[in-house]
């Protein structure tokens, strides 16, 4: 399932899994109805180049571990697209 969602950190990793070696770790704040801040929070691996900030999407699952970096990586959350306008998002 595709979901929208805002990167608010990092993390910073000293021993990785092989596959993940390069990888960028981000904290994302999924959007949703009813929801306070920091109550839906995720560790994805960044596949796109997003920052502290940005409103990205994020695939979870299977879609994860799939996605172009992260072929056969131990992944449960990756992010693959950064939104550039958020016109009609409902926040």
């Amino acid at each position: 399932m595709l979901k929208i969602g805002k990167v608010v950190g990092t993390i910073i990793s000293t021993r990785k899994h092989h596959k993940l070696v390069g990888s960028k770790l981000l904290i994302v704040e999924i959007y949703s109805k009813n929801q306070r801040a920091g109550e839906n929070q995720l560790v994805a691996v960044d596949t796109v180049g997003a920052g502290v900030g940005e409103l990205v999407l994020v695939v979870e699952g299977s879609s994860a571990r799939v996605s172009i970096d992260t072929d056969g990586a131990p992944v449960d959350a990756a992010i693959i697209g950064i939104i550039d306008e958020e016109n009609n998002i409902d926040m």
